[in-house]
């Protein structure tokens, strides 16, 4: 039974997508099964979780066959918290789509797309072996390929080139890192190679430091890490906002989620690798905030707020190679909670950027203004993120950032801790300028009514969720705390992962 609840938010969302196609001539069809099957997928991530934490690490083995034999999911307190937040993104943004997406893009097949593309999300975050994870990027990617140049834009088409040639380079790289630990380990199931690793390491050194830049370099243009960030900011801006909400909130976080696991499990002993990461990780944060500083779009300064962000979490791994055993538990327990806090926020902001160029036609902040009187409501609802994400306490950013830059003292990181409160006071200015051009000024073309057409119930209750989760975290940070340090223990100490596996060196 526990097999099965560990593969249901894999299993419902590829059922659903199987339904939403059965059921394609009927858009009113396709529509219905979208939104259950995201929703019911919510449902299947929350048994998950509750499971877990109750129980410690839960395995499904395919077919009954032993690992590594099988093909194995196994989710930890890490994995099952990143399940559930995937989860929460697909319902809000099926839930966003009934009236954003126009039908013509619900008549090619987008609930089946996202649905596809959140099987793949979670599928990696899920399973417990090299070549499968590569199997579930390929599944996300190939979706995420269609829903960003579904409807055929220029706009589409040029992001869509950019997005499709990284990411295949990645994969390919990838892909060449999965065939050489085959051959060296004979084996690509995470638990035995964490095991047999650390032999090879003291073997053939130079063999397992390449392995691990050429891990470092696939998942950090999967994840955007400087310098391999820029093909991000030209291609999130240019789809629905449905679209680029769930790329912004999930897609970087299933780089950023390999690079945790694979270099916890396989490369923690490798001190100057994760130096390295330190200092990409600080120029990844310092870049990316001057892009978005310089941009007046909002999608586009909100992407490129995506690659500054993702460099506080990878401080997070990157303190792992830190003296202090302490410093090493408060840096992953940092980045566990910096991912939560920074999917729902990042969501958020995407949807509403997207309620904004619906209401007025454009997201240019040059044509915007006045909003904070015609819309008070969506004032309210882009502060609320927009301050998180800038780190203003009490919302969930504040302790998200406080907790990494507390990781950064403790372990004597100065110059990565002088660059995360610089990218902290340009994130704060450049939602200033958001909020200064979008609604504070007034409407540089006033019209008595909207220009563009009135946002839904169904747009504004996704925004709002996610809205009261931010100031729920930020209210009690306790909660998301634990769970964090429970994920950081298991991450670093990873019997139970192990145990789950089957695997020998794992604890029964």
């Amino acid at each position: 039974m526990n097999g099965l609840i560990v593969v249901s938010p894999v299993f419902v969302p590829l059922l659903f997508a199987g339904a939403v196609m059965v059921g394609f001539r009927r858009l009113r069809v396709q529509q219905a099964f979208g939104v259950a099957g995201a929703v019911l997928g919510l449902g299947a991530a929350i048994t998950l979780a509750a499971l877990v934490w109750r129980t410690g690490p839960q395995s499904m083995h395919a077919g009954a066959w032993p690992a590594p034999i099988a093909i194995s999911l196994v989710a930890d307190t890490f994995s099952a918290l990143m399940v559930l937040l995937s989860s929460i993104v697909g319902a809000a943004v099926a839930v966003y789509a009934t009236s954003e997406v126009d039908e013509g893009r619900r008549s090619m097949g987008f609930y089946a797309l996202l649905l596809v593309l959140l099987a793949g999300v979670n599928g990696a975050f899920l399973t417990a072996d090299l070549f499968n994870l590569y199997v579930c990027f390929e599944v996300m990617l190939m979706a995420s390929f269609v829903l960003l140049v579904l409807g055929g834009d220029r706009c589409q088409m040029e992001g869509g080139l950019k997005y499709v040639t990284l990411n295949l380079f990645s994969s390919a790289l990838f892909l060449a890192a999965v065939g050489i630990v085959a051959g060296s380990a004979h084996s690509l199931n995470l638990g035995e190679l964490s095991v047999r690793m650390p032999a090879i390491a003291a073997e053939r050194p130079e063999l397992v430091a390449a392995l691990a830049g050429l891990f470092l370099v696939a998942f950090g243009l999967k994840a955007a890490l400087f310098p391999l960030h820029f093909w991000l900011p030209a291609s999130y801006h240019t789809p629905p906002a449905s679209v680029s909400a769930v790329f912004a909130g999930l897609l970087t976080k299933v780089g950023v989620y390999a690079l945790i696991r694979v270099f916890s499990l396989l490369f923690a002993g490798l001190a100057a690798v994760l130096d390295f990461m330190l200092v990409v990780a600080a120029l990844t944060m310092v870049i990316g905030v001057i892009g978005a500083v310089a941009q007046f779009n909002i999608r586009r300064i909100l992407s490129f707020h995506i690659v500054s962000q993702i460099g506080y979490i990878v401080v997070g791994l990157g303190l792992v190679g830190a003296g202090d055993p302490a410093a090493r538990r408060l840096a992953l327990t940092a980045a566990v909670f910096y991912i939560a806090h920074h999917i729902l926020v990042k969501t958020n902001l995407f949807l509403v950027g997207g309620v904004i160029g619906a209401m007025r036609g454009s997201e240019d902040l040059g044509r915007l203004g006045g909003l904070k009187r015609s819309a008070p409501w969506l004032a309210v609802l882009f502060l609320v993120p927009a301050a998180s994400l800038a780190g203003i306490p009490p919302l969930s950013g504040f302790w998200a950032k406080l907790g990494i830059i507390a990781a950064a003292v403790d372990a004597g990181a100065w110059l990565v801790l002088a660059a995360a409160l610089g990218a902290g006071l340009l994130t704060l200015l450049s939602m200033v300028k958001i909020w200064n051009e979008a609604f504070w000024k007034d409407d540089p073309t006033p019209v008595s009514e909207d220009r563009g057409r009135r946002p839904t119930a169904a747009m504004v209750a996704p925004m709002v969720v996610l809205a009261l989760l931010t100031v729920a975290i930020g209210l009690a940070p306790q909660a998301l705390f634990d769970v964090a340090d429970r994920a950081a223990v298991e991450l670093l100490e990873p019997d139970a992962y192990l145990a789950a596996l089957g695997v020998a060196g794992g604890t029964p």
